[in-house]
């Protein structure tokens, strides 16, 4: 009878993972929910916006100015003036597409404060040598202390050497590999949290979500904004889409 008892168990909890597997995939809001009325990418509308539509995420780029102000943009300069090199006052006068005042990242988490229920996916950007990186995870990680956002704030980035560094700084936060040059066992392997790959990646190598997650990695997809390529993920098993097309893919899933 034991082993009865525990063939059954084990049935069902492979059937119980299957299911949750075909449940799992939830949505991020790329740049935040920017494709709709009176909002822009990385604005504060579009955080606001993202909270609305109850998604899990909503994400953002972050860059440090010379004179180390933390900011929200998602190229490396602002209107052809590189913002690592020159001190924030510079962008005083720059309004986004839907008229905001460039965003800080204090701005941008205390507004994302106000929705504890969302996810806010910080991607760091790359700056110009280790030294400099280093000195911007630092920044981020004080200033994510100080507002007390440990548990509501994620971690994604290109670089390598910031991902070794933010999980040094916060052992216990989702810290994630966007660049899509190596293996889930290799991500594994340098104790980052999971793989963000441009969903390109997965199409050729569709095995390393299955990989991950019996590693006990998180898997996302990006920037996922044609139905088809939605839903080839969501039947792959991904955990995670980042999507400009966030109401798309809730109807999606919702089918």
């Amino acid at each position: 009878m034991k082993n009865i008892f525990k063939f059954c168990c084990l049935i069902f909890a492979c059937m119980g993972s299957i299911y949750m597997q075909a449940q799992v995939t939830q949505v991020i809001a790329h740049r935040g929910f920017w494709k709709t009325n009176l909002s822009a990418q990385n604005s504060i509308a579009s955080l606001e916006k993202a909270a609305q539509l109850k998604v899990y995420g909503s994400e953002f780029d972050v860059h440090l100015t010379k004179d180390n102000v933390l900011v929200i943009n998602h190229d490396n300069d602002i209107e052809g003036v590189l913002i690592e090199t020159a001190n924030f006052s510079q962008f005083s006068q720059f309004r986004l597409a839907n008229g905001e005042k460039l965003p800080t990242l204090e701005n941008y988490l205390q507004q994302g404060k106000k929705f504890p229920e969302l996810q806010l996916i910080l991607e760091i950007k790359t700056h110009s040598t280790p030294e400099r990186e280093t000195e911007v995870v630092k920044q981020i990680v004080q200033l994510v202390k100080k507002l007390a956002m440990e548990k509501q704030v994620e971690y994604i980035s290109f670089s390598a050497h910031m991902c070794s560094e933010l999980k040094k700084e916060l052992p216990h936060s989702s810290v994630v590999y966007l660049n899509g040059d190596l293996s889930p066992a290799e991500v594994k392997e340098k104790g980052w949290d999971g793989i963000d790959y441009h969903y390109k990646i997965f199409q050729k190598n569709p095995q390393w979500i299955k990989e991950s997650h019996q590693l006990g990695l998180s898997t996302n997809a990006w920037t996922v904004n044609r139905g088809e390529d939605m839903q080839q993920m969501i039947d792959l098993g991904i955990q995670f889409i980042s999507t400009d097309q966030p109401l798309e893919l809730n109807h999606l899933l919702t089918k």
